[in-house]
């Protein structure tokens, strides 16, 4: 077996190099990614909490305070249960939301538009109708005031998406 030249040894080395700051930078950036993600959740509970209005010094200060309460468990129990709480409300709302269909017999007021985009649904260009994901018994009102008809559209196991088909 023939022996390396330096000069080959250190073309390997430089390709290594290459490749373990290349692997690095890949590293750095989905850490950064994360750590992005991770600042846009809290930002979302903040909203989610009613917080966004308060003076950025008070929301600081009432974080402060909240960091200092967290160092006993019990208070992070019960912060933990009324959480949860919430989410299960909204999951059970989310539950409540249905794919559904509006026909209308003519143009509507554009009032009943921004009410029926307000409600989740948008007007669907090529088949002439509203559709969308939203609760049939809020939306139902609506579309019979204006004349409109509307349609529950059932999911099938080709049509449901991955995590709903495998249930």
């Amino acid at each position: 077996m023939a022996r390396s030249t330096l000069a080959e040894r250190m073309t390997r080395l430089e390709q290594q190099r290459a490749r373990l700051a290349e692997e690095e930078a890949r590293i750095k950036d989905q850490e950064r990614k994360q750590h992005t993600r991770h600042l846009m959740e809290a930002g979302a509970l903040v909203e989610k909490a009613e917080l966004l209005d308060l003076d950025p010094s008070a929301l600081l200060g009432g974080l402060l305070t909240l960091k200092e309460m967290s160092a006993k468990p019990d208070n992070l129990a019960r912060w933990a249960a009324e959480g949860a709480k919430v989410f299960a409300v909204e999951a059970r709302a989310e539950d409540a939301r249905e794919p559904l269909v509006i026909l209308f017999p003519g143009p509507i007021a554009r009032e009943v538009t921004a009410q029926l985009r307000a409600m989740g649904l948008r007007w669907n260009k090529v088949l002439q109708h509203w559709e969308g994901i939203a609760e049939h018994d809020t939306v139902e009102p609506l579309a019979l005031a204006h004349g409109g008809t509307i349609r529950r559209v059932r999911l099938t196991a080709s049509t449901k998406p991955a995590a709903v088909a495998a249930e």
